[in-house]
């Protein structure tokens, strides 16, 4: 096909203002002009790129290199699942040039007194009404702890699904109980929006501030924002319902969640606030410094030799 020279990012739909995620399996995916196909026995259905977060690829589908380009092209966030969305694999490409967000980010992760701080702010923001601006990391993971259990005792009540704790067993998803299935499932959908919504951005999903260690430590604690009123409730309304198709129906309901209650909205407002920056400020400003230990940073692209090998400090 013929090439196509990419959209200019300043071009592209803001990462707030596009649909959560598309699920395919079994199909092959690839690229009509600037829309993204997928064709099985069935036909053929087109998706504009531009208008997704995340593609979710399931197990069964091939997807072509110019279907990448587009996806890439589009800052679009390709997500492979494997059986039941256990496994994940990502990538995806960043709408901003700019990494002032990433550096505020590896500032306050790097930082111990920053990263508590906003540590504290997420917990108060899942725990409204509690004051925790003195509580160590050991007090806010134990108040956490009984918090998190509380919700899963609530929503078993609420639904009458019998409840005794999280059982997630990667390498075999037909091990776990049906609310355990539903659970995974529906963590795994949010997890790849999230993950798009940082990537997005320009920020690190592997430099968290609650979680750590991981690549994808910071997915893991802007999920949990949003889980008591997204994926819990969802799961165990899916096995209430006796749903015969555990995994299909939980992921269209936190898609639809996620429509309704505006998370990717939140996700963004919430990563500047974590960050203290605004979502106004322009991140698409394509301009590379070079980075100087007093004055921060200075114009690229200039030819420094004139000042000499010794006051430049040499090579």
């Amino acid at each position: 096909m013929a090439r196509m020279l990419p959209v200019p990012v300043t071009a592209l739909p803001r990462v707030q203002d596009r649909m959560s995620f598309l699920y395919l399996e079994h199909c092959v995916v690839h690229r009509e002009d600037g829309a993204l196909t997928a064709r099985n026995d069935q036909g053929t259905i087109r998706v504009p790129a531009a208008s997704l977060v995340a593609v979710l690829l399931g197990p069964g589908t091939s997807v072509s290199h110019q279907a990448m380009s587009l996806l890439g092209e589009c800052g679009t966030t390709a997500v492979w699942v494997g059986e039941r969305g256990v496994r994940y694999y990502a990538h995806g490409r960043s709408l901003a040039t700019s990494t002032r967000l990433l550096v505020e980010q590896a500032a306050r992760v790097s930082s111990p007194q920053k990263r508590l701080q906003v540590a504290r702010q997420m917990y108060c923001w899942r725990f409204e009404g509690e004051n925790v601006s003195g509580l160590t990391m050991q007090q806010l993971r134990g108040r956490e702890g009984a918090r998190v259990r509380e919700v899963y005792r609530d929503n078993s009540r609420r639904t009458g699904v019998p409840w005794t704790r999280r059982d997630y067993r990667p390498d075999d998803f037909e091990a776990s109980d049906p609310i355990n299935q539903a659970l995974s499932a529906a963590h795994a959908a949010l997890y790849g929006v999230v993950h798009a919504v940082i990537v997005s951005l320009g920020c690190s999903p592997g430099l968290g501030f609650i979680h750590t260690g991981h690549e994808r430590s910071f997915v893991y604690d802007v999920a949990d924002l949003y889980k008591a009123e997204t994926t819990i409730p969802i799961a165990f309304n899916v096995i209430a319902e006796r749903m015969e198709d555990i995994t299909g129906t939980t992921r269209r309901r936190v898609r639809d969640r996620i429509f309704e209650l505006k998370v990717i909205e939140r996700a963004v407002r919430d990563i500047h606030t974590m960050l203290g920056t605004e979502e106004t400020e322009d991140l698409a400003i394509n301009v590379v410094s070079l980075w100087d230990y007093q004055k921060k940073a200075v114009s690229g692209g200039a030819n420094y030799a004139a000042i000499g090998v010794e006051e430049a400090g040499g090579w």
